[in-house]
């Protein structure tokens, strides 16, 4: 039988576009409605954001427990090196790997990788290419477009304070959204081609999923519908 899912999507844009919401849309559909209608297989996941707060836990610990300096980000939560950022992106190279020990994996499964990079630390002109070419011809990428606003908006609204760690309820404050991710380079980076970015010169589809009308809050119907034409039009390019 003809395999009729991606292996791996690459899901960026800004915090709070809408990211986390697809991918708890898509936990919770079943095998056959994501395999029918969004060419996804068995769910994987790997999200940088975990890796940046475990990065916060361990500097709390060594400045304010162990009496030792912070290793990753100065008393006000920055990175105090660029190439952290690149870090993160290198980190994906390492645990995609892992999935791949077990047998036929893809034949089953579609990774989803999220991630959200501002112009500020590099944006995805310098993200994406740290990206290992087992990852990059495998994969397609969906961008969620929301302007800042939009971005600044949802940030507010979904913070927890109780849940910090949350990847549903976690949040920047305004000032730290504003200078990391107010400028974004996807329009710009994706220019060139419509279907195609070209990534360490291999071209890797994509697609965007619109979402400044926010379909990806407290409208499933709504979000399915759009995410089904995205995905049904990234499937025909990738197929190409």
């Amino acid at each position: 039988m003809t395999k009729n899912t991606f292996d791996i999507i690459i899901l960026i844009g800004r915090p709070a576009s809408g990211k986390s919401e697809i991918i708890n849309y898509l936990r919770r559909s079943t095998d056959e409605n994501r395999h029918n209608r969004f060419h996804i297989g068995k769910l994987d996941f790997l999200d940088d954001f975990p890796m940046l707060w475990a990065w916060f836990e361990e500097d709390h610990i060594l400045e304010n427990i162990l009496g030792q300096p912070r290793l990753h980000t100065d008393s006000e939560g920055f990175f105090k090196h660029k190439y952290l950022w690149h870090l993160l992106i290198e980190r994906f190279n390492v645990e995609v790997p892992k999935r791949m020990r077990i047998e036929n994996y893809h034949d089953e499964h579609t990774l989803i990788i999220e991630f959200s990079r501002g112009s500020e630390h590099g944006g995805y002109t310098e993200a994406l290419p740290h990206l290992d070419e087992s990852i990059l011809e495998r994969a397609a990428i969906v961008y969620v477009s929301v302007p800042f606003e939009e971005s600044l908006r949802k940030n507010r609204r979904r913070f927890n304070p109780e849940r910090p760690d949350s990847i549903l309820e976690h949040g920047l404050p305004d000032d730290k959204l504003e200078l990391l991710y107010k400028d974004d380079d996807w329009a710009e980076f994706s220019k060139p081609n419509a279907e195609f970015v070209n990534i360490r010169g291999m071209d890797v589809p994509y697609a965007v999923f619109e979402n400044e009308d926010d379909v990806t809050t407290d409208t499933p119907a709504l979000l399915a519908e759009r995410l089904e034409e995205v995905l049904s039009r990234l499937w025909k390019e990738k197929i190409k």
